[in-house]
């Protein structure tokens, strides 16, 4: 048995991986554990990693080899690598590419291509894949109608066969635009664009603030076909809409919204995904579900992919023909739908990580803080005696947070700063108390926009966000984030979260993010929850408990 003690990595036969944190090439072997695997926990000495069939398949679809999954864990390994771990991970990472789905000219619709006979003869004999499978054309194809596309690629992936689509898509109506004479694209933003463009489907992974949107424009532009651009909210709708116009030789009026305010379509039209999944009651139809058929829509960008409400998934399984971009800050979702977007929306196509671009200047250097405030002896003696629920929530009300609030305020009076949480009871307190703007979800949109124009501008400098303020925000000059509450173990949120401010800026380009948290309580727990997606990413949290 080989012993490295240089190496920090420790392979496991349970496909973990142990990274130890405080050796020399930590940073290197984590930047490249995370193209395909991912982060279970984070404590301080020791990192856990494990590679699943959905992280193996996504760095497949992005290029990563098996070879070079492989080279990283002998390269790094203290030990030698347990022999059933490459194995399997030959095996897994070799399903993709063995199913492919491909035009069949002569019928007019698909056909499902298996490497071998053996592979194909397992496959028809799924239950879960029987219902979308059509007359068998040889040993090793099936035939599939159009109109399954989508669901064939669910259903083979629930049975852990990723499949390569390769059946081409309609160009839609086409539309004739430039990018702005001014304008110029980043190196990796064309890099990004080009990943998608060789594809037609899949997502772009990129951190808040490095210019997704950006890259959906350089997506349209290449693309030079009509467009449906799905957003999370009216506000992020109406920044994207005012960014096309600014960075394109489209005008407002080839820019057409789609919302509770104006139902108009135009040759890029832009929606939210509260708009699509309105219904007048939980048991009747979708009713702006026709959007989708409204036009022939050549390109449609899901922004904040991640976000995608599972109802919308629906829709997009019969969509399989038109291109489509999700884009997104992280892949994690709470829910477990990721391999939902794997199949339907499509792989991981490029992702960078977020401090590569922090070291080039293209997002701002964050320092991460989490304040560890006891509770007084009152609020104590309740959460003794409280339900799990109830103390996740007196901890993340604990009143003593209110003080490292002002204090943070004071040290940071220079600087424009975002206080975030999710009870509004404490956000209503907060924005009363130091005499500033709050928006939460009952903020009307014609308000929102005058805040968030007055935050901007250098009106306020001091704004109290709910949830609302989590994605598609465009504060750039937003230095300092406080976290005073969060959804349970959101990893997701977290991220949303520090992107707010990571934005660059002017001068030392630096941000600074505040979660405080209620000590030794339930919210302490998960917030270590919370942090692994910035953890997995390079952000190191230090802890300071207070008295």
């Amino acid at each position: 048995m080989r012993y490295q003690p240089q190496n920090p990595l420790i392979v496991q036969s349970d496909h973990t991986m142990l990274l130890e944190t405080m050796g020399p090439h930590f940073k290197e072997v984590r930047d490249n554990l995370v193209r395909f695997a991912e982060l279970v926990k984070s404590p301080e000495y020791v990192h856990t990693y494990r590679v699943s069939p959905l992280s193996l398949w996504n760095a497949a679809a992005a290029g990563v080899t098996i070879e070079a999954v492989l080279e990283t864990l002998n390269a790094w390994s203290k030990y030698d690598v347990p022999p059933n771990v490459p194995v399997h991970i030959r095996e897994t990472m070799g399903r993709y590419g063995r199913l492919k789905l491909l035009a069949d000219d002569a019928s007019g619709g698909l056909r499902l291509v298996a490497s071998d006979p053996i592979l194909m003869r397992e496959i028809v004999n799924q239950k879960q894949v029987q219902p979308f499978l059509g007359a068998r054309i040889d040993d090793n194809a099936v035939s599939v109608r159009t109109a399954d596309r989508g669901e064939i690629k669910h259903a083979l992936l629930s049975v852990g066969h990723p499949v390569e689509d390769l059946a081409g898509y309609v160009d839609g109506e086409a539309l004739e635009l430039a990018l702005a004479e001014d304008f110029a694209f980043r190196d990796y933003q064309t890099s990004a664009v080009e990943a998608f463009q060789h594809s037609g489907s899949g997502v772009i992974v990129l951190p808040c603030g490095a210019g997704k949107t950006i890259v959906g424009i350089g997506a349209l532009e290449s693309l030079q076909t009509r467009c449906l651009i799905l957003c999370t909210n009216v506000t992020a709708l109406r920044q994207w809409r005012q960014e096309i116009v600014e960075k394109t030789t489209l005008t407002e009026d080839d820019v057409a919204e789609y919302s509770g305010n104006s139902k108009t379509i135009g040759q890029v039209t832009l929606s939210t995904y509260q708009m699509l999944t309105w219904r007048r009651s939980k048991d009747a139809e979708f009713e702006h579900f026709g959007l989708f058929q409204r036009a022939n829509w050549g390109l449609i960008i899901y922004d904040e992919v991640h976000l995608l409400p599972a109802p919308v998934f629906r829709a997009v399984a019969h969509l399989q023909a038109r291109r489509r971009l999700g884009l997104t800050a992280t892949l994690v979702r709470e829910d477990g739908k990721q391999g939902e977007v794997f199949a339907l929306i499509g792989p991981k196509r490029f992702d960078i990580p977020w401090k590569d671009l922090e070291h080039q200047g293209w997002i701002a250097s964050a320092s991460c803080q989490e304040i560890r405030i006891p509770f007084a002896d009152d609020e104590r003696l309740r959460y003794a005696v409280a339900d799990d629920r109830e103390k996740f929530k007196l901890a993340s009300l604990n009143q003593r947070k209110g003080e490292v609030v002002t204090e943070l305020l004071e040290k940071h009076k220079a600087e424009k700063v975002l206080i975030l949480g999710m009870y509004l009871s404490q956000l209503e307190h907060l924005a009363d108390h130091h005499k500033v703007p709050l928006i939460t979800g009952k903020t009307p949109q014609r308000v929102r926009d005058i805040l968030f124009a007055d935050f901007r501008e250098g009106r306020s400098r001091v704004m109290v966000v709910s949830k609302v303020g989590n994605f598609s925000v465009d504060l750039p000059d937003a230095a300092v984030a406080i976290q005073v509450s969060g959804t349970w173990g959101s990893r997701q949120e977290e991220a949303q979260r520090l992107g707010r401010i990571l934005r660059p800026k002017k001068g030392a380009n630096e941000a600074f993010f505040y979660t405080l948290v209620t000590r030794d309580s339930r919210e302490q727990d998960f917030a270590e929850k919370r942090q692994l997606f910035l953890t997995e990413q390079g952000y190191a949290y230090t802890i300071e408990p207070r008295a």
